[in-house]
């Protein structure tokens, strides 16, 4: 087998993890390389520092994928005198292409809450904040029965009746079309001024409504009709298979205690270690997860009847919110379990790196893949408090003190 250039490799991760599931601010996709270079080995880690860029240098990869942009706000200098000017002059020097995969990454169907949710062994998983499922348009078409297979084969070439893993899904049923045409019409059937009546077939495949105008052509140029009969109709929308987070079950329950030891065990060792806020002994078995920071999404972990919540980089004000609404609610659900922001994305990267071995490998080539060793974290250190002292006895009142 042979190795893919830099854009076919570009080209797999991109069907994984479509940019345009990207947020709004988030910046995604290829940050430097050239598209023709063929790709032979390919490095994978959370964050876009030096080290990392070392380890590939060394190892001789010819891309990395990060999940964390390097240029995530505009920069108006990449002089190597920055120190992200540095990191892409010797990206540049030593051939070593930059990919980013981020918010789009976070969403995807096996992207970053899916590997975080398997680490942690839930089961039965959805989104916990989905994204609307694409708007797609129903195309409903009259046409002569002896037709309709050829104009089934037409709207499937331009986008029309994909379903999943299914395409050229269509449904038809027969009829009795009538029409009269005028003196100025050229009809495929029929005469002027006199009524026709031609058993038609009613086609019907949905396709996206990006594609709307694409598939009416398609349908008009296969058409045997001067005037087809056709709808578009919209279809309504309704949530999608990826989004924000992921919510599931633990295949059997446990104690708060325990499942953090879990989560702990689960994921890479950090300075800052597991922290979770609720009653240590309370009963866990639906949980929600999202990669990353993830303390806005509080709302959508409630109203998903989540017992915890597996996030990272919780802040003092909201976290102390939500235990206060639980309390005053009569609720000690949900309760929260803190991770470090690296250990929280670090699942996705094997799952990211198995994946696109096995993409490149279907479409003929080859390309071999790691998971960087480079704890990239940047907490070094952590000192535990020491046991809170005993609060000192009250002194005695003064002699004559009421």
């Amino acid at each position: 087998m042979t190795a893919p250039s830099l854009a076919d490799v570009v080209r797999l991760l991109e069907r994984r993890y479509p940019p345009g599931t990207a947020e709004s601010w988030d910046a995604v996709g290829l940050v430097t390389g050239d598209p023709e270079q063929p790709v032979r080995r390919v490095l994978f880690a959370v964050d876009p520092v030096a080290v990392v860029v070392d380890e590939a240098v060394g190892w001789d990869a010819d891309l990395v994928v990060t999940h964390h942009p390097l240029l995530l706000r505009p920069v108006h200098s990449i002089a190597a005198t920055t120190f992200k000017g540095a990191l892409l002059h010797r990206l540049v020097r030593s051939g070593t292409a930059l990919y980013t995969a981020h918010t789009n990454a976070d969403a995807a169907a096996g992207g970053v809450n899916d590997a975080l949710a398997e680490a942690l062994g839930l089961v039965g998983t959805v989104p916990l904040d989905p994204a609307p499922a694409e708007p797609l348009d129903k195309h409903v078409v009259f046409v002569p029965v002896a037709d309709a297979e050829r104009l089934v084969d037409a709207l499937a070439a331009s986008g029309a009746g994909a379903i999943g893993d299914y395409t050229r899904c269509a449904w038809t049923s027969t009829g009795e079309g009538t029409f009269t045409p005028s003196d100025a019409a050229s009809p495929a059937i029929g005469s002027a001024g006199r009524a026709s009546r031609v058993v038609e077939a009613r086609v019907e495949m949905v396709a996206p409504r990006r594609l709307r105008a694409a598939v009416v052509a398609a349908m008009r140029d296969a058409h045997p009709y001067e005037e087809p009969a056709f709808d578009v109709l919209e279809l309504a929308s309704w949530p999608g298979a990826t989004g924000t987070g992921r919510v599931g079950s633990l295949r059997a329950p446990t104690t708060l205690r325990e499942f953090a030891a879990a989560v702990a065990a689960a994921l890479p060792a950090t300075a800052q270690g597991v922290r979770f806020a609720g009653d240590p002994d309370g009963r866990v078995e639906r949980v929600a997860v999202v990669g990353g920071s993830g303390d806005s999404f509080f709302d959508a972990v409630r109203a998903s009847g989540a017992d915890a919540y597996v996030t990272a980089d919780l802040r003092h004000h909201p976290t102390s919110e939500l235990r206060e609404r639980a309390t005053h609610e009569g609720s000690s659900k949900p309760f929260l379990v803190d991770v470090a922001h690296f250990a929280s994305e670090w699942p996705w990267l094997a799952l990211a790196a198995r994946t696109l071995a096995q993409d490149a490998a279907a479409g003929g080539t080859t390309v071999e893949t790691r998971v960087s060793t480079v704890r990239t974290d940047p907490w070094t250190g952590r000192v535990a408090s020491p046991e809170a002292p005993e609060a000192p006895a009250s002194p005695e009142p003064p002699e004559g003190h009421p």
